[in-house]
C-alpha cells in the first residue's frame, strides 16, 4: 500500500512540475475579414512569428514552420472521398495525424475532378458553396460526422511524438461569437487554454484567422472546434447554427516531445525514493 502511495505522489508532481515548466505566455493573432487580402497582414505576422517555411521532406529540422493548404492533395483522396488520417505525416511529411469523433476528414474537391465532385462540399449539402470561401484557392477541410477536429504532432515522416510552439488556422464563414476555437494541449494532456476565431465582417463567404504562438515547444495536440454544428446533407445554416470549415494550417516545425531536465530530475529522485522504499518494506 505504501508503495503505491508513493508511486502516485510521484506521477502527481510531475504533472505539476509539467505544467509548471509551460506556463508560456501566448501571443494571439487573430484577423476577421470579407476575403483573403482583410486577413493577409495578420497571416504573415503569424508567419514570421514561427520563422522559416520547411519543405515537406521527413525528419524535424529544429525550428521554422510547416503548412499545409490541402491544394495538392490528390483527387483519389479529396471528395466525396475522405482524407487519410495519416496523410500529412506519411504520403506528405509534416508531422501532423488527424482525428475526430465523427467518421473522417475531408477535403473538398477541385473544380475540375474525375468524381465530378462539387467544390466547396457542395457535394454533402449543395448550398455549402455558397457558405464558404477559400483563403488558398482551392480546396478546404473540414471533420465528416462531428465539427470537431484533432490536430497530433508527430516527428515528420514518424511514429515519435512530437510538440510545437505555436499553431494558426484559416476558417471561413464564422458568423457566431466564442463557438470556433482552438484549445491547445501539453504533453501531458493539460489544457493550455482555448482560443477563440473572431467571427467575419460578411454573412456568408467571410475568412478569419486564429493564431497562437507560445514561444515554447509546449503543444503536443490541438483541438478545433468548428462552428456549432457538423456539415451534412440538409444542414443549413440559420441565426443559430453555424457552419465553419478550414484553410491553411501553419504551424512552428514539430520537435521530438523529450521531458524538460527538471521533469527528469523528479521523476528519478522519486524514482530512487521508490526504490529505498521498498527495500524497507
Amino acid at each position: 500500500m505504501g508503495n503505491r502511495l508513493s508511486l502516485a505522489a510521484i506521477c502527481a508532481s510531475v504533472a505539476v512540475l509539467f505544467s509548471a515548466e509551460v506556463a508560456a505566455v501566448p501571443v494571439t493573432f487573430e484577423s476577421g475579414g470579407s476575403d483573403a487580402a482583410s486577413i493577409q497582414l495578420t497571416v504573415d505576422a503569424f508567419r514570421t512569428s514561427l520563422g522559416t517555411l520547411n519543405p515537406n521532406v521527413a525528419g524535424s529540422f529544429g525550428s521554422g514552420r510547416r503548412e499545409i493548404n490541402w491544394d495538392g492533395v490528390p483527387d483519389a483522396f479529396a471528395a466525396p472521398n475522405n482524407l487519410p488520417a495519416n496523410f500529412f505525416n506519411v504520403n506528405s511529411p509534416r508531422g501532423v495525424v488527424f482525428s475526430t469523433p465523427g467518421v473522417g476528414v475531408q477535403v473538398s474537391a477541385n473544380a475540375i475532378n474525375p468524381a465530378g465532385a462539387p467544390i466547396e462540399f457542395g457535394n454533402i449539402d449543395p448550398s455549402y458553396p455558397g457558405l464558404f470561401r477559400t483563403f488558398s484557392p482551392q480546396r478546404l477541410f473540414t471533420s465528416i460526422g462531428s465539427n470537431v477536429v484533432d490536430v497530433n504532432f508527430f516527428v515528420p515522416g514518424t511514429s515519435t511524438a512530437a510538440l510545437t510552439n505555436g499553431f494558426g488556422a484559416v476558417f471561413t464563414d464564422v458568423d457566431l461569437p466564442n463557438t470556433t476555437s482552438i484549445e491547445f494541449f501539453d504533453v501531458a494532456n493539460l489544457s493550455l487554454g482555448t482560443f477563440f476565431a473572431p467571427t467575419g465582417t460578411t454573412a456568408n463567404e467571410s475568412l478569419s484567422f486564429l493564431g497562437v504562438d507560445f514561444d515554447e515547444y509546449v503543444i503536443s495536440r490541438v483541438r478545433i472546434t468548428n462552428g456549432n454544428a457538423s456539415l451534412g446533407a440538409g444542414i443549413l445554416e440559420s441565426a443559430d447554427v453555424d457552419l465553419v470549415v478550414m484553410d491553411d494550417f501553419i504551424y512552428g516545425e514539430p520537435i521530438a516531445a523529450v521531458p524538460e531536465p527538471a521533469v527528469l530530475t523528479l521523476l528519478g529522485l522519486g524514482l530512487l525514493g521508490l526504490g529505498m522504499t521498498r527495500r524497507k518494506s
